[in-house]
């Protein structure tokens, strides 16, 4: 993935033009409201819609995105709201984020898709913690990329895990237009 497209995404103001920078994802929003806040890790999190909100909700919150401008824009908003989000700039297809073992009570990978990295996140939870992850997918005919799954692929990476939600389809997510794939995910106690 090429930061500088975010970056200059997101120093133009061109991010601004819709609520992907603004509402958090409504399954993380339903997921986090249903748990006791804690530690949470929000990976790829671009301006911040969902460290925001779970900040906002108790939650003590490490955001980690690549682009600068954005984590920029997270850094303002945070301090406008006076929100203590841990904020990092990390590119994280090049491992520059490190994901503490049985750190985290939830982590969210938010509309991002970098296969290698469900491992470390997975270890990244506390047992009984949560993941959410939600990716785009591939539509008919279509054959998947470095960012789209195959339709059914997501469950694979979460087979030892308890799934407590799972989606494919149109996304509940009003700023995504692409069929995606959605999990909740528990760790084994």
């Amino acid at each position: 993935m090429d930061i500088s497209l975010w970056d200059e995404r997101y120093r133009t103001g061109a991010h601004a033009a819709s609520d992907f920078t603004t509402k958090p994802s409504p399954l993380l929003v339903s997921t986090a409201s249903q748990l006791p806040p804690g530690n949470a890790l929000d990976l790829a999190s671009g301006a911040g819609r969902n460290a925001l909100w779970l900040a906002e909700h108790g939650w003590r919150v490490t955001a980690v995105d690549g682009s600068a401008p954005a984590i920029e824009i997270l850094r303002e908003r945070a301090a406008a709201r006076h929100l203590p989000i841990d904020v990092r700039i990390a590119n994280l297809e090049k491992h520059e984020f490190s994901i503490a073992p049985s750190a985290w009570d939830l982590i969210a990978i938010c509309y991002y898709l970098q296969r290698d990295l469900f491992e470390p996140a997975k270890n990244g939870v506390v047992p009984g913690g949560v993941l959410i992850a939600m990716v785009h997918i591939t539509e008919p005919g279509e054959e998947p990329t470095g960012h789209r799954l195959r339709p059914g692929e997501l469950t694979v990476y979460f087979r030892d895990w308890e799934i407590l939600h799972f989606a494919e389809g149109a996304p509940n997510d009003p700023v995504h237009k692409r069929a995606c794939a959605e999990i909740v995910a528990r760790r084994p106690r």
